[in-house]
């Protein structure tokens, strides 16, 4: 069997690769996002150029004012001032990502420029996640594998202390509350009605060593602190999809409403029936609309990297994944 420090050390090593990989997954969905608003900002402008066309034709037939052309003309400018902003926060993220990768920026340029469109997680977390799969994250693997090599080292056998490590039930977004063994004792504890955690089954270890007179318990203690901060960044993850995913049907809605409103305020413009700012503020309100979704898509992908790095499942074994995978399964 391995020793316990070298599992230690190796769990330290995935913590560094899994921050490279939140990195990495986090600068694509920003890229992906920089490029839906430079999209939506040339449609924008396409509309507001022919806005100030139409306001130019009627200025000329005296169906409209010197005042209309200019606040037409404004919003044309204003939006072509919001483009390169944008482009350039595109070739940020994408030079990140390229540095990240070890390779030649135009080349993932490119690559980036031949499909489009924001990622978008299909699944939904309804059961909340298998308390047991935190255990993969390198933090708590790396406090166990601690633990393990402190009592290793005392002269208790790491066989009596590992495998009765276990975390049972779900974590789903509530407050945490103790339960039963509410100061934390040698046998279990437990966050309300939806984690338990047996801790040194049977009383084995009790047996063989005092844990109050070594640094098992300190170890054990640090263990415990990695757990209760493992599912406290789970669950606030889960409450962060739910919420914003929450926003996303009323987003879409809002974008179709503003859209339609466009058309009849033009139509109604072109008959005369209404005014060039009802035009404007239309379009403005697309805008609006449009941008709010696209920021909203693009948190709900940053929630999902955060809840699969809350679990460590970047690191999932096999059998672990499947479980996860269920789990977000959507319904």
């Amino acid at each position: 069997m391995p020793s316990p420090r070298w599992g230690a050390a190796y769990a330290t090593a995935d913590n560094t690769k899994l921050t490279f990989l939140k990195d990495l997954i986090e600068s694509y969905i920003d890229a992906r996002y920089y490029q839906e608003r430079i999209a939506l900002s040339q449609a924008s402008l396409k509309s507001r150029q022919q806005t100030y066309e139409l306001t130019q034709l009627q200025l000329k037939a005296g169906a409209a004012s010197r005042l209309d052309v200019v606040q037409a003309e404004g919003l044309v400018q204003s939006t072509k001032s919001d483009i390169p902003g944008l482009e350039q926060s595109f070739t940020e993220s994408a030079h990140h990502i390229a540095t990240l990768l070890g390779m030649p920026a135009a080349s993932l340029m490119n690559e980036l420029q031949k499909s489009a469109g924001q990622p978008v997680f299909r699944g939904d977390i309804r059961a909340g996640i298998p308390a047991d799969l935190i255990r993969n994250r390198p933090d708590i693997r790396k406090a166990e594998r601690d633990l393990a090599a402190v009592v290793a080292d005392i002269g208790a056998a790491e066989a009596q202390l590992y495998p009765s490590i276990s975390l049972s039930g779900s974590i789903s977004p509530s407050w945490v509350k103790s339960s039963g063994a509410s100061g934390g004792t040698l046998t279990s504890w437990s966050f309300g009605p939806t984690l338990n955690l047996p801790i040194f089954d049977g009383g084995k270890l009790r047996a063989n060593v005092d844990i109050e007179k070594s640094d098992a318990k300190t170890q054990y203690l640090a263990w415990k602190e990695a757990v209760l901060n493992g599912v406290e960044e789970v669950e606030n993850a889960l409450s962060a999809v739910r919420r914003d995913r929450q926003t996303l049907g009323p987003l879409r809605r809002q974008v179709e409403t503003a859209q339609e409103s466009l058309a009849l305020s033009t139509t109604s413009y072109k008959d005369g029936a209404s005014s060039l700012l009802d035009v404007l503020d239309a379009q403005r309100s697309v805008s609006d609309a449009q941008a709010s979704l696209a920021a909203t898509v693009q948190q709900v992908a940053k929630d999902y990297v955060d809840l699969y790095v809350a679990i460590g499942a970047g690191y999932l074994p096999p059998q672990q994944q499947v479980v996860f995978e269920r789990t977000a399964k959507s319904g």
